[in-house]
């Protein structure tokens, strides 16, 4: 009956204001208060509340159990009157554990009235900031869909929990922030606030900000390829000037730590197997360029031996022709003949 007259008043409503158009929305409760952290801790601290009466009246049962164990086993052994005795104090206890049950879990018990008198300010929250968004937006009526009331349709255009969960949220973020967050978070609660009103313009905002999130997922991938490029050039280049440092004293070429470790390889055995083919040609690129610099190394050597023989011969020579004109000028002895 209580919703037909609140039915008949809608449509009564609707009928006086159809000049005028009438604005209709409507709110989850739920919801709204399973993205709220503050109703997240508070259901935290009543869930452990509820195990403890749980646990407590897990013992109660334990004991009551435990008293009519007692009396089945010694029941043969006992007068009447004991017996009578032992169901009276049994029947005492059952009651006491029905009380506690109703204490704690009842529909006006302590789990109830602490649930009201946690989550009662969060829900006050919840109605001033869907009072505010009515009167900031000229609504005519806003539902709580998660209450008594049967909803057999409504669409989602309608619902404004998001808002309000967003009010809830900058009223909490709100005293944290420095005045230049407070105007960048105007600006951005007044983008919100159109999308609320344009659910086109919302959809054109979706689209941009994937667009925009594409463009910057390319330019860090060619950052980071640009990147790899300049190392593996600064790589190349040391390694061609050691190759030639190695060519001008003759002496072996330090090899590429860096290079990667073919298939077999059981130090590396993560790398694939396209990688043995470009190994291999590396390898014999480095032994070609080491025979040929040992080939060097034996030419400069002999071509030194051939100097210094060379060199060694002509001292000779030098010298042996140099003894010869010393002995050509010593005079000859005169003969005694004469």
């Amino acid at each position: 009956m209580k919703r037909l007259l609140f039915l008949l008043f809608v449509v009564s409503f609707t009928t006086a204001s159809a000049q005028r158009g009438v604005k209709i929305g409507y709110i989850d409760m739920e919801y709204i208060l399973q993205n709220v952290p503050d109703y997240a801790e508070a259901n935290n601290q009543l869930e452990q509340k509820a195990a403890k009466w749980k646990q407590e009246i897990e013992v109660k049962k334990n004991d009551v159990q435990k008293l009519k164990d007692a009396l089945d086993t010694e029941k043969v052994l006992l007068t009447k009157e004991l017996i009578e005795e032992r169901e009276e104090e049994i029947k005492f206890q059952e009651t006491e554990l029905l009380d506690l049950q109703q204490k704690r879990f009842g529909p006006t018990g302590d789990l109830m009235t602490q649930k009201a008198t946690l989550i009662k300010p969060i829900q006050d929250q919840v109605f001033t900031a869907a009072q505010d968004i009515a009167e900031a937006k000229k609504f005519d009526f806003i539902f709580d869909k998660s209450s008594d009331m049967t909803m057999l349709f409504a669409a989602k255009r309608f619902d404004i929990s998001d808002q309000v969960l967003r009010v809830l949220t900058r009223a909490a973020n709100r005293e944290q922030k420095s005045k230049k967050q407070l105007e960048q978070e105007a600006k951005k609660e007044a983008l919100e606030d159109m999308q609320d009103e344009n659910p086109a313009m919302a959809e054109r905002q979706r689209i941009l900000d994937e667009k925009k999130a594409a463009r910057e997922k390319l330019q860090a991938e060619r950052q980071a390829a640009a990147e790899q490029r300049k190392k593996d050039a600064e790589a190349k280049r040391a390694q061609l000037k050691a190759e030639k440092e190695a060519k001008k004293n003759g002496t072996t070429p330090p090899t590429n730590t860096d290079t990667p470790k073919t298939e077999g390889d059981t130090a590396n055995p993560a790398k694939p197997a396209d990688d043995a083919p470009k190994t291999t040609a590396e390898d014999k690129k480095k032994a070609a360029q080491e025979e040929r610099a040992k080939i060097l190394a034996d030419r400069k050597k002999a071509q030194d031996e051939r100097r210094a023989k060379i060199l060694a011969d002509r001292e000779a020579a030098k010298q042996a022709k140099q003894s010869g004109k010393t002995n050509d000028s010593v005079p000859a002895s005169p003969s005694n003949g004469k």
